[in-house]
C-alpha cells in the first residue's frame, strides 16, 4: 500500500509515521505539509517533504491535520479514489462536518478515522466485562480525561494548546475519543445529556478549559464525565466502571486495567506501550481496507461524527 502522510507536526512524525514505517505492506511514498518550517523538521526521513500531495502516485492517505483543516482535506482525497485514515476529531462542530454529506456511500466507506484507542486491547476487555456481568449491570461510568499541562516556559505548546481551544473546548477534542469508546461499550449512543458544566481557570483563555457532564445510555447505564486541559497540575486521568458486582478502572496512559470483584482483586497489562500497540493496530485496519479485507473503515466516518455530535450536545449543555 503506497500511502502519503499529510501533516509532519508531533502527532504525524511521532505516531502515525513510525507506525507506517513498522508495516511491512506499507510503503511511505509522500510526506506533506504546506508549512516550510515543519518540512524542513521532517527532512532526514529519506522522503524529500513537499507541499501539496500528488494523489495519482499513492493508495491512502494520513491526514495527521487539525479539525478545522481535516473535513476539507478527507472529501478532496476520497472524491480522489483514495483510502483515508483522518485524525479525530472530525470536524470542530456537526454543522462543519456537513461537507461529508457530498461522499457517496463507496467513498465514505473508504474512510477510517483516527479514534486510535479504540483498537486497543483493553477496551475490548472492558466489552467482554461490561457484557458478560462480570461488573453487573448497569454500569456508572466516570472518566476523568486531564492532559496538556500548562507550563508558560513551554510556549510552542502554549501557543498550540491555546489555538485549539479558539475552536471549541477539550470536550470537543478529547471527548472524540471517549464517547466514541462509551457508545462501543454501553451498547449505543447515549440517549441524553442530563446536565453539563464547564469552567475557564483563568481570564484570557478563548474557550473553557474545564467541562464535565451527566450523560445516560442504554440499558441504564450512567457516565460523569471531565475533561480538562492546560492547568499547571492535572488530576489523574482515568476511567472507572462500577457496577453491583464489580469495579474495573482503566488507567488514561497506560491503559493498564484492575478489577475488583467479591474473588479478590487483578490487574491486566498488554504488552509493550499503549501508543505503539494501538497506531501499529491502526495501520494494519488501514491496510485491511486497502485490501479489501474490511468492508468500511473501523472507526467509520460515522462513528467519528457520532462522537462529535455527543461533544456538541455536551459543550452546548454546558453554555
Amino acid at each position: 500500500m503506497r500511502v502519503a502522510l499529510v501533516g509532519l507536526g508531533a502527532i504525524g512524525l511521532g505516531a502515525h509515521l513510525p507506525a507506517l514505517v513498522r508495516h511491512p505492506c506499507v510503503d511511505v511514498v509522500q510526506l506533506v505539509d504546506p508549512d516550510p518550517v515543519r518540512r524542513e523538521a521532517a527532512t532526514g526521513q529519506g522522503i524529500r517533504p513537499a507541499a501539496d500531495l500528488d494523489p495519482g502516485g499513492v493508495d491512502g492517505v494520513v491526514l495527521a491535520t487539525p479539525p478545522w483543516v481535516t473535513p476539507e482535506l478527507v472529501v478532496r482525497y476520497a472524491e480522489a479514489g483514495l483510502f483515508v485514515l483522518a485524525e479525530k476529531p472530525v470536524a470542530t462542530s456537526v454543522e462543519a462536518a456537513r461537507i461529508y454529506d457530498r461522499l457517496a456511500p463507496e467513498q465514505r466507506r473508504r474512510v477510517q478515522i483516527g479514534l486510535t484507542y479504540r483498537h486497543d486491547p483493553a477496551i475490548r476487555q472492558l466489552k467482554t466485562w461490561i457484557d458478560d456481568g462480570t461488573l453487573g449491570t448497569p454500569v456508572l461510568v466516570r472518566a476523568h480525561i486531564y492532559d496538556e499541562a500548562y507550563s508558560p516556559a513551554k510556549r510552542e505548546h502554549a501557543y498550540l494548546i491555546t489555538r485549539t481551544l479558539e475552536h471549541g473546548s477539550p470536550v470537543v477534542h478529547e471527548g472524540a475519543h471517549v464517547f466514541d469508546w462509551l457508545s462501543y461499550l454501553l451498547g449505543g449512543p447515549p440517549e441524553h445529556v442530563d446536565d453539563a458544566w464547564s469552567q475557564r481557570t483563568r481570564t484570557g483563555l478563548p474557550a473553557a478549559n474545564l467541562t464535565g457532564a451527566r450523560i445516560s445510555y442504554p440499558g441504564g447505564h450512567q457516565a460523569l464525565v471531565e475533561f480538562g486541559w492546560f492547568t499547571a497540575a492535572l488530576p489523574r486521568c482515568e476511567l472507572t466502571f462500577l457496577g453491583d458486582r464489580g469495579l474495573a478502572t482503566l488507567d488514561g496512559f497506560t491503559f493498564d486495567l484492575r478489577l475488583g470483584t467479591a474473588d479478590g482483586e487483578r490487574e491486566v497489562r498488554f504488552p509493550g506501550d499503549r501508543t505503539t500497540r494501538c497506531f501499529d493496530l491502526q495501520v494494519q485496519r488501514f491496510v485491511e481496507l486497502s485490501d479489501g479485507a474490511r468492508k468500511s473503515g473501523v472507526p467509520s466516518l460515522d462513528d467519528g461524527i457520532a462522537a462529535l455530535r455527543t461533544a456538541q450536545l455536551v459543550a452546548g449543555r454546558a453554555g
